[in-house]
């Protein structure tokens, strides 16, 4: 990854600095306010010894209680202050952070396709980008803090140089360095960060496998813990060495820095003392030449690391604008048609399609039509494009040529949400959410979330209500043990099998019959055979008249579909009913009797 450009860079700062205002005006100001006393405090203080110790010199003790009474007021002010801008530095955080991760998450729910969710890049810049949406005030309090020591800093210099000019431009000036050293290792550290990305992500996801429950069995019967640790050491280690040479680095910068200022604020000291000697400086002139000395070099010092840690924050909060503000993935029609209700079908012209350049070709000249109202079945061995031509059926993806028509509409041409409203479906990796048994049947229709009635009627259809029911609270039953109830007087969550989650799928597309197209992908897959038999049944009843695509490695399941399509090196190679292809003797028919004998076999048995 390269640093951001210059132009970039500042439309990021720009865009940080709304989302805080925006998120915490009245919170933002008062901090504003508390930095600016706190930058002066010093200051105020450094002037006020130098009278007391003035007043004490020259025995003018009528001032000595005014001024006393005048630290102990800015001092006190001071702490006050400082509690204050903790409690608002807080709450700029997390006001922050809340519209952050909104802004974020927000923008990536706008992508609708699947091609930025399985590039690597894209996934590494999504994490530093949540990393940043988690905790943008950071950026804010280390700008602020910059800004802090500037104004102490300059404070510092101007009362310096009332005492010695030219020793005040010494200091300044060793100061420089230090920026642009900072600034160069900052840089270093994103690029470091950018590059351990892979390693750091490929850690994390050895230590969640290795932790949840869908992994614990197999884990446990293949004894896979010792390979998965050392998988995930090795991977930390990786992470671990990049950090260990950039702090090596740092370390041997900031202590030669450190040397330098040492040597000017030492030389500074002596030459006080010689010049109070000498009776050019009095005792409050001495101790605020050393207050000053080493005031500015702290607070340019200070300056210099704030500088530098919001110029990393915003490297970092620059993955979070770049996600939030990427176009669409998908391009979007610019005069988007209206998808009527299917008539016709769905016809595939010419559809080629890979991932990319650098891929191979999937679908190799497609010509496919999926008539209104009849079943096609889609199978081929593992690789053959079934998927992908589903894929391609919800336009997760675009052909990269020929063209998907829905009543002779282009699907490029349509809003890919006015699509997918119209699409119910069941998919073989369906998602097990770890939330209440109604919950995980209303995602299929959210309309749906507040109407019992239609939730329990699509998991009668589906076969899963008698379990249902049966759990401690029923519908309101949490379907995991990873989290508490929101009741604590509530019992645990319960586990299903994979047969029942099976089900839990199935009763997400009954509540969607309504749709124009149904698609089904291994919609069987873990149930056991009656089982199967009576979702097929079901789903025989949920297709009828109703314009279907299913996928199957099970070709008895499919046997009643009014049209088989035969995928083979992402072609189509035989096509027709479960007799023709029989009668045709080719791949199908292979296929078929293949499994055919195998259960045979095992009746003979």
């Amino acid at each position: 990854m390269t640093e951001p450009a210059p132009d970039g860079l500042g439309r990021s700062a720009v865009r940080a600095a709304v989302l805080v205002w925006r998120s915490a005006p009245v919170h933002v100001l008062g901090y504003l306010g508390i930095t600016l006393v706190a930058s002066v405090t010093p200051i105020a203080v450094a002037w006020l010894t130098k009278g007391v110790l003035d007043g004490i010199a020259g025995r003018r003790t009528g001032t000595l209680l005014a001024l006393a009474v005048a630290i102990a007021v800015v001092t006190t002010a001071a702490a006050a202050a400082a509690h204050a801008g903790d409690y608002l530095r807080a709450e700029v955080d997390r006001r922050t952070a809340l519209r952050a991760k909104d802004e974020l998450f927000a923008a990536v729910s706008r992508f609708t396709g699947l091609a930025r969710f399985e590039s690597p890049a894209f996934l590494d810049r999504l994490r530093l980008a949540q990393q940043s949406a988690s905790n943008p005030g950071r950026l804010v309090d280390a700008t602020l803090s910059a800004a802090r020591g500037a104004v102490t800093a300059a404070g510092f210099v101007g009362s310096l140089a009332l005492i010695n000019l030219t020793f005040t431009v010494l200091v300044v000036l060793s100061a420089l360095p230090a920026l642009l050293i900072e600034l160069r290792m900052s840089r270093q550290r994103n690029a470091m960060l950018w590059r351990i990305g892979p390693a750091e992500r490929r850690e994390m996801f050895y230590a969640e496998l290795m932790a949840t429950a869908n992994a614990a069995k197999e884990i446990r019967l293949f004894d896979l813990g010792a390979f998965l640790r050392l998988r995930m050491l090795a991977e930390l280690r990786t992470a671990n060495a990049a950090r260990r040479r950039l702090d090596g680095r740092e370390f041997r910068v900031h202590a030669s820095l450190s040397g330098v200022s040492a040597v000017v604020a030492g030389a500074g000291l002596i030459w006080g003392i010689l010049a109070a000697g000498q009776g050019l400086l009095g005792v409050g002139d001495v101790a605020m030449f050393v207050a000053a000395v080493a005031g500015v070099q702290a607070a340019l010092n200070g300056t210099v690391s704030a500088g530098v840690m919001a110029y990393e924050h915003l490297l970092t909060f620059h993955h979070h604008v770049t996600v939030v503000t990427a176009g669409p993935d998908l391009p979007v029609p610019a005069r988007p048609r209206s998808l009527p209700p299917l008539r016709r079908g769905i016809e595939l012209r010419d559809v080629w399609f890979r991932y990319s350049a650098g891929h191979p070709w999937i679908l190799r000249g497609v010509d496919l039509l999926i008539p209104y109202g009849e079943t096609v079945a889609l199978i081929g061995h593992n690789g053959a494009g079934k998927s992908t031509l589903v894929k391609l059926l919800c336009r997760f993806y675009d052909p990269t040529r020929g063209t998907i028509l829905w009543d002779g509409v282009d699907l490029r041409d349509v809003p890919a949400e006015t699509l997918r409203a119209r699409i119910g479906a069941v998919f073989q990796d369906f998602v097990s959410y770890e939330l209440t048994a109604a919950d995980n049947i209303a995602v299929g229709d959210l309309s749906a979330a507040d109407d019992q009635a239609r939730i329990e009627g699509a998991a009668r259809e589906a076969g899963v209500h008698d379990v249902v029911a049966a759990f401690p609270h029923g519908y309101r039953t949490l379907l995991s043990r990873s989290f508490s109830p929101d009741s604590s007087e509530e019992e645990d969550g319960v586990l299903l099998s994979g047969g029942q989650w099976q089900r839990l799928a199935l009763a997400r597309a009954f509540l969607r019959h309504d749709r124009d197209l149904m698609i089904f992908d291994e919609p069987s897959a873990g149930l056991d055979p009656e089982a199967e038999y009576e979702a097929h049944r079901r789903l025989a009843r949920l297709r009828s008249g109703r314009t279907s695509v299913v996928v199957s490695h099970r070709l008895g399941t499919v046997r009643d579909a009014d049209r088989i399509v035969v995928l083979s090196d992402g072609v189509v190679a035989e096509e027709g009913t479960h007799a023709g292809l029989l009668a045709d003797d080719g791949t199908y028919a292979r296929l078929f009797n293949r499994q055919a004998g195998g259960y045979r076999d095992e009746v003979s048995r």
